[in-house]
């Protein structure tokens, strides 16, 4: 179980404000585990599987979207492709016949397209997602539109990088109460990951840079490298983001950090880890576990993540 910890961000002078405590203690723990399965033609499941996005429909279908990537030691003909499925349980889905997304023909995805973020619309689908170049190395948020996960049309660049924000990418969006959009993203700063924050009027933007909205912290599992998660938002009075954070080596894991309903202050944050890999026999293996999306089923918080940038699983979460 995890504590909150309210005053344990790294000082940052580009911050708002400081961390305040939150008006009711809050906390997560984990239930239960369990995987989560997919059944697609050939070409997806000779892929790894990654970025889990799911989200419900008004008909009680779960929709997924996921990234697809080449496996270890085959060529490496992009970084990768995002397909889209459908499922009654949460838990076995069904994939489409052809990906959602492929990279190219622009210049600013031509290398791979990563990372799904669905928003439901009423007269569609927003679907932001990490464009990356043709290098393999670079890349920026972009999104595609449409009226279906299969009918969808790429806009361009959601988010561009720039020289002090490089690498925009694992969007994260909300729209609270006083109607502007927050657009939560990755980027590169200082040989780390860093989580930024924008806010817009329209879910495309334009956006507006905000200050950081919370930091590292030393001498802990989250001490070098962060990056974006799912939003809880069924309180919107202190929405939570669980967020996925590491260390220099890039040992991931996921936690947890509460805003007060303005995104403008963090007013809670775990101590510990609340998702970590399981043990594995090697060291030197891919040792991550990294959150893309989280659905409320009436009492039920389902958190998914993927693990060694390869499966896919779902926690159930509880709030205490």
């Amino acid at each position: 179980m995890t504590a909150p910890d309210p005053a344990a961000a790294i000082a940052d002078p580009h911050r708002r404000d400081p961390v305040v405590a939150a008006a009711t203690p809050l906390d997560f723990n984990v239930k239960a585990i369990e995987p989560v399965s997919v059944d697609g033609p050939p070409a997806l499941m000779a892929r790894d599987l990654m970025s889990p996005y799911v989200w419900r429909e008004d008909d009680g279908r779960w929709g997924l979207m996921v990234r697809a990537t080449v496996r270890a030691g085959e060529p490496l003909t992009d970084t990768g492709q995002i397909w889209a499925g459908w499922s009654d349980d949460g838990v076995r889905f069904t994939m489409l016949d052809a990906p959602s997304l492929v990279p190219g023909p622009g210049d600013h995805d031509a290398g791979g397209v990563e990372d799904p973020t669905v928003v439901r619309q009423a007269d569609g689908y927003v679907v932001y997602y990490s464009g990356v170049l043709a290098d393999h190395a670079h890349g920026e948020l972009s999104y595609a539109t449409g009226p279906s996960p299969d009918r969808l049309t790429k806009s361009g660049v959601a988010l561009a990088s720039s020289k002090s924000e490089g690498n925009t990418k694992e969007a994260t969006v909300d729209r609270p109460a006083d109607g502007h959009w927050r657009l939560f993203y990755e980027y590169a700063a200082d040989e780390a990951s860093r989580v930024g924050l924008a806010t817009g009027s329209d879910i495309a933007g334009p956006w507006t840079e905000q200050p950081t909205p919370f930091m590292p912290r030393a001498d802990s599992w989250d001490d070098w490298h962060l990056s974006t998660g799912p939003l809880l938002t069924d309180d919107p009075a202190s929405p939570v983001m669980f967020y996925n954070g590491a260390t220099r080596d890039a040992r991931w894991r996921i936690g947890w950090v509460a805003f007060d309903a303005a995104y403008e202050r963090v007013v809670a944050r775990g101590i510990e880890p609340l998702l970590t890999p399981p043990p594995v026999a090697d060291r030197s293996a891919t040792d991550i576990a990294f959150a893309a999306s989280v659905v409320v089923e009436g009492d039920a918080i389902w958190l998914y993540y993927s693990l060694e940038d390869r499966r896919l699983a779902r926690a159930l979460i509880r709030r205490s």
